[in-house]
């Protein structure tokens, strides 16, 4: 779509992302709208992301291939070409590419990180109202009030095409605080996780 998009244009097309900086990134036309809404004059809906996160962004520094942002391309398929290659970590300051601040991805609400069941327990007992994102279980019975599993089936692909649309519908829960858990460090994990962890940065 976006090519049609620039094939219909006589000028040239520059465009920033469009979310405010530091939130959680759109993944589908409705998100786009509920932020920027009256901001932009139409939205063109080529419906939702098939892939759910954004590209990996790939560099090269005195010969060594650096992955500055993890992304829909998987770090052992850039290897398969390149060989061995280094991933950034987070940065506070002077990032070399976008997404690559500490703090980032993040929704309105405090985002914590860590292991489930150790903080649904805190939480319940301080009696804080909580949401739950979680890779594969499913937590509706559990004593959160809201509940968004990734993939049910543990499949990584839906996993990463449904992190940015359950961290949104967590933020717009009825609750004060997201508890989540990092996904095994394969396959798309590495790329959710550091969403997850950018997210929950302080």
């Amino acid at each position: 779509m976006a090519q049609e998009l620039l094939l219909s244009l006589d000028f040239p097309l520059a465009a920033p992302s469009a979310n405010p900086f530091g939130y959680i990134s759109p993944t589908k036309a409705s998100h786009v709208n509920d932020q920027l809404g009256n901001k932009v004059p139409y939205i063109l809906d080529g419906g939702n992301c098939e892939v759910g996160l954004e590209s990996t962004i790939v560099g090269i520094e005195q010969g060594q291939t650096i992955i500055y942002r993890l992304g829909g391309t998987q770090v052992s398929a850039i290897e398969d070409v390149v060989g061995k290659v280094l991933i950034l970590p987070q940065s506070s300051s002077n990032p070399k590419s976008p997404g690559m601040l500490k703090s980032h991805y993040a929704p309105r609400k405090t985002f914590i990180l860590g292991n489930l069941e150790e903080l649904m327990e805190k939480y319940s007992t301080e009696g804080t109202s909580f949401g739950v994102l979680s890779f594969d279980r499913d937590y509706t019975s559990s004593a959160a009030s809201a509940n968004f599993t990734l993939s049910k089936k543990g499949d990584f692909n839906e996993a990463a095409k449904n992190l940015f649309a359950g961290m949104r519908y967590l933020d717009e829960a009825d609750i004060s605080v997201i508890l989540a858990e990092e996904l095994p460090e394969e396959h798309f994990g590495k790329a959710i996780n550091d969403r997850l962890r950018r997210a929950a940065a302080k």
